[in-house]
């Protein structure tokens, strides 16, 4: 028999939408099936309503910063405006992922929960039918730590910060992660009193000195951070007790503890897919380990050796490597050695690469650069001096990491992204041409370091001074 669809995919995410989108402007039978609201986490309730959070977060700090140039406001924060300006640009961006766009662009949308019933059906509020390629892309979720009392408690996550009807008084943060660090200042920005707590260390993935730097200005900004304490009960207020049996009392809790992949509900048993609680066990070329006709892409994926990846960009690239393999029948896989991942607070932390610390412990032998950002004219001008950038490289100059604590240092972390990906040599980075004066700057004069000794060292001197004495 003939399939129902040439490749069926689940979720309309970041993941999903862009395999659909390929295969349907490409002319093939695509069904693209969601059960809740189309543009998944990303567009609904997680970057771009909070990246439009702090932005209007950013811009009250702002204001209240101006007297730094001599001009003096006072801003006061309209609560309804304000997240109708966080609504509005979710309202935005939608229609790029509306069932509309998708139906034109060839696609069926189907809405509703998919579950495979065989390993090539899939069953939808009582509908069943079949597809050549199957692609699951349905996601993860806020993960709920088993902590006692937490359940009987009600809490927030990023799914339903944005329905909050008024500011908090006190909000507590469970979780010390980018979610719960870009929600704990933009709270704080705005007027709330704000508690981070975090088992470890905040930014625990980063540089510990680019961590320091976010620590400090999180701290200028009125947050208090707590680390080193496991939460060890939640109670009503809410309330959390730690482990040296502090307790703190707060108005509302953010719980910001991970994701969890949506592999519930999907039959996967039935579809003969491998599953694991990171998510679906897929190869390095996300196609599932026991069903050829199967491939997971974004939060939802595990690939057996190298794990999950829970960020959007991620959902992009695993799209392509779906596309490649399961589209044109192309060899593809996975690498992260040039994964960028950035904590959009003010100043923002970017990191590409290996950190000084995995560097060593992978066995390289490693050198490090580093140029304070109060060395940049630009931040100078503008008066955001807080921040440095770090590279890591070998002794002979093949870069291995690079992490930014700047104001737009997600904007900067792409060239080295690019410098490790594609094998650029530091002489190439070093040399650049890069406008004056920008911030952009400083990455560049972190690369030159690396010559600096050569170029003073005594043997270039004698060099010099033998020149000099030519006609």
């Amino acid at each position: 028999m003939t399939p129902t669809y040439d490749i069926a995919v689940i979720g309309a995410g970041a993941a999903g939408l862009s395999v659909a989108n390929v295969a349907a402007q490409l002319g093939l039978r695509t069904a693209l099936i969601e059960r809740g609201t189309m543009g998944g986490d990303c567009l609904n309730t997680g970057c771009v309503p909070s990246k439009a959070l702090l932005a209007a977060a950013h811009a009250m700090q702002d204001a209240r910063d101006a007297i730094r140039f001599g001009i003096t406001a006072t801003p006061v924060v309209d609560w309804a405006a304000m997240w109708a300006h966080v609504h509005g640009v979710v309202a935005a961006i939608a229609p790029a992922d509306s069932v509309e766009r998708y139906t034109g662009l060839g696609a069926e949308v189907i809405q509703g929960a998919a579950r495979f019933v065989a390993s090539d059906t899939l069953e939808v509020a009582g509908r069943q039918f079949t597809a050549r390629r199957i692609v699951i892309a349905a996601g993860a979720r806020a993960a709920i730590p088993p902590i006692p009392g937490l359940a009987s408690v009600p809490f927030l996550t990023n799914e339903t910060l944005w329905e909050l009807a008024a500011q908090p008084a006190h909000l507590l943060v469970l979780g010390g992660g980018p979610i719960g660090l870009e929600m704990a200042q933009a709270f704080a920005l705005l007027g709330s009193r704000v508690t981070v707590i975090e088992a470890a260390r905040i930014a625990g993935r980063d540089e510990p000195e680019l961590a320091d730097g976010l620590r400090a200005a999180l701290l200028r900004d009125g947050v208090t951070i707590i680390e080193g304490q496991a939460v060890t009960a939640v109670a009503a207020g809410p309330a959390v007790v730690l482990a040296d049996g502090r307790r703190i009392a707060g108005s509302h809790l953010l719980v910001a503890a991970g994701r969890r992949p949506n592999i519930e509900d999907l039959g996967l048993e039935a579809g003969g897919v491998a599953f694991s609680p990171r998510g679906v066990v897929t190869d390095g070329g996300l196609r599932s380990t026991t069903n050829r006709r199967v491939f997971a892409a974004g939060d939802i994926a595990d690939p057996v050796g190298i794990g999950p990846r829970t960020f959007t960009h991620v959902c992009g690239y695993h799209a392509g490597i779906v596309i490649r393999r399961a589209i044109f029948r192309l060899p593809a896989k996975l690498d992260y050695s040039a994964l960028p991942r950035v904590t959009f607070t003010a100043p923002e932390l970017a990191q590409v690469g290996l950190t000084e610390a995995e560097a060593r412990a992978a066995g390289h032998d490693v050198q490090v650069l580093d140029w304070p950002l109060h060395e940049n004219d630009r931040a100078q001008a503008e008066r955001r001096t807080e921040g440095k950038v770090k590279l890591v490289v070998t002794p002979r100059g093949r870069i291995l990491g690079a992490g930014i604590l700047a104001p737009h240092a997600g904007e900067m972390i792409g060239t080295w992204t690019l410098a490790i990906s594609r094998g650029i040599p530091l002489t190439a980075i070093a040399g650049m041409i890069v406008p004056y004066p920008t911030l952009a700057e400083a990455p560049k004069r972190a690369a030159g370091t690396f010559f600096t000794p050569r170029l003073y060292a005594a043997r270039t001197r004698r060099l010099v001074g033998f020149l000099s004495r030519l006609p």
